[in-house]
């Protein structure tokens, strides 16, 4: 079972390849959302918005098994594919890499492009710290207020992150764990009456 992965630990901005006149800006944000994948496209957008193209890659997903790359009106494959490979070459997930060009007047072909593209991908690569993150899990509980005290001592032991309790006749606990030790807490959680849990993965 896989229960960790590789991402950028913070984002990279401007980092800058020039190539026959044109000038390729090279960004990556970390993310762990398709939201937050569109909130760092349009910021990179707003910053350069007289550029002639956006080009991208994404992986989401614990093996970036949600993932795309975009040629932004570059001829097909010639931009998002080489960026792209770049994120797979480093088996990094939870970023978008952005290369953002501003056209210099002379036409670099395709091959041209292919190579531009994945080596300002590459130099932006260069630039970024690189994480191992251990994948966590969502813990959600109900539980009778009688059961608290023997509740918080299982999860204390397993290091859980208590995010939220709410104490009410049927209490209820949002907290957070390494999956590793999934199988763990749930076996001491099973043998407890009238208790009640489930997980959500969290990548």
């Amino acid at each position: 079972m896989i229960t960790e992965f590789k991402t950028a630990a913070s984002k990279v901005t401007n980092v800058l390849l020039k190539e026959k006149g044109s000038k390729f800006i090279g960004f990556l944000f970390p993310i762990s959302t398709q939201k937050a994948m569109q909130e760092a496209l349009n910021e990179v957008k707003a910053a350069h918005p007289k550029a002639t193209h956006h080009c991208y890659a994404f992986r989401l997903g614990l093996q970036g098994e949600n993932y795309r790359a975009n040629d932004d009106g570059e001829p097909s494959g010639s931009a998002g594919l080489p960026i792209y490979n770049q994120l797979l070459s480093n088996q990094l997930t939870n970023v978008i890499l952005i290369v953002v060009r501003y056209y210099g007047g002379t036409k670099l072909g395709v091959s041209g492009l292919v190579k531009a593209y994945k080596e300002s991908a590459q130099l932006t690569l260069e630039q970024t710290e690189i994480t191992t993150k251990e994948l966590e899990s969502h813990l959600t509980i109900h539980f009778p207020y009688s059961s608290q005290n023997a509740l918080f001592t299982v999860l204390n032991k397993f290091g859980a992150k208590i995010i939220e309790f709410k104490a009410e006749q049927t209490c209820e606990i949002s907290a957070q764990i390494k999956t590793n030790q999934k199988d763990g807490i749930s076996k001491l959680l099973s043998e407890m009456p009238s208790v009640q849990f489930q997980f959500e993965e969290l990548v």
